[in-house]
């Protein structure tokens, strides 16, 4: 009964806030779907459409100043399939993707760590280290191809100073998209640290007490307290940080605009090109439908396979 009573309360006070009226102890669906529908045509409105608006025009010849776009099916799919340009992209950013997957998460859940750890100065650093996320990627793209400069930049001077070679950093097809990845790591890592910081101060202190007097050393509390209760955030951080990874595209068209020899051609890139400077709309909508596809695949993938072993 008083379970009951209770729960026509909550339905009184849902009642109010969303100005539904007559809602009585069998109208629970009317209840729920007045809290679910506003969400529903948000995310219709913002991800859905567009992408069947894409997914439209990626079944036709589209330009932007033509005045008819000819339906031609799958046609442009079958451009993408056998598109040398397209799959060096792809691998360009699944490279690029991995690299963050592999340094970006480890350093910042190591940081994260570190500032959970209350020493000296631990407001300071933090901020420190937050600070490149809400910096402009335009603004730090070109401070770190001042950096990156083979004659004079900050980078290849402390090399020479200490007796290592120098290095083309930007020019050479063998180092263009790991420099993009370090200064894209070096600019997204103080994201995901506050991320794990907030998940570390949601770790109640007691089972750490309890593992001190049963005489776990640190290693076996991080293993074993940690680790487990850190799941949800660490799945929020690597899908979060893949998502992020797939649109890479500032950075790209600051510091190379795809070079060397298209060694730092990226989906996005791509995908800028063939629709504003090539204006083929129609093949640009179809890169960015299997760009969609490919990023919801893969969370998709993240979830069935590690998402489902996240406890909340």
């Amino acid at each position: 009964m008083a379970q009951s009573q209770g729960l026509q309360r909550i339905r009184r006070r849902f009642t109010g806030y969303l100005s539904v009226s007559n809602i009585g102890a069998n109208d629970t669906d009317l209840s729920w779907y007045a809290i679910v529908l506003p969400k529903v045509i948000l995310f219709a409105a913002i991800l859905l459409v567009p992408f069947l608006g894409a997914f439209y025009i990626s079944l036709h010849e589209w330009g932007p100043l033509a005045q008819s776009h000819p339906f031609i099916g799958l046609d442009n799919y079958v451009r993408l399939v056998n598109d040398p340009i397209f799959w060096n992209a792809i691998i360009n950013t699944a490279g690029y993707s991995f690299a963050l997957l592999i340094f970006d998460v480890p350093i910042a859940l190591g940081l994260a760590l570190l500032l959970n750890m209350n020493l000296r100065g631990t407001k300071f650093y933090s901020g420190a280290i937050f600070l490149p996320v809400v910096t402009s990627w335009v603004v730090v793209s070109l401070i770190w191809s001042w950096l990156y400069n083979p004659e004079y930049g900050l980078l290849n001077t402390a090399l020479g100073a200490i007796g290592l070679p120098q290095l083309s950093w930007l020019q050479s097809s063998d180092t263009a998209l790991a420099s993009i990845a370090l200064m894209s790591i070096w600019k997204h890592i103080g994201f995901n640290m506050v991320i794990f910081l907030a998940g570390l101060k949601g770790i109640p202190d007691d089972f750490y007490e309890a593992a001190i007097v049963d005489g776990a050393n640190r290693w076996e509390r991080f293993r074993y307290i940690t680790l487990p209760l850190l799941k949800p955030t660490t799945f929020f951080v690597v899908v979060v940080t893949l998502i992020f990874s797939f649109r890479v595209y500032t950075q790209v068209y600051v510091m190379t605009q795809g070079g060397p020899v298209r060694s730092t051609y990226t989906i996005v890139y791509y995908f800028w090109q063939t629709g504003f400077q090539q204006f083929e709309m129609g093949y640009a909508s179809a890169i960015a439908v299997v760009l969609f596809l490919i990023v919801f695949g893969l969370s998709t993938l993240q979830q069935r396979t590690w998402g489902d072993n996240v406890e909340y």
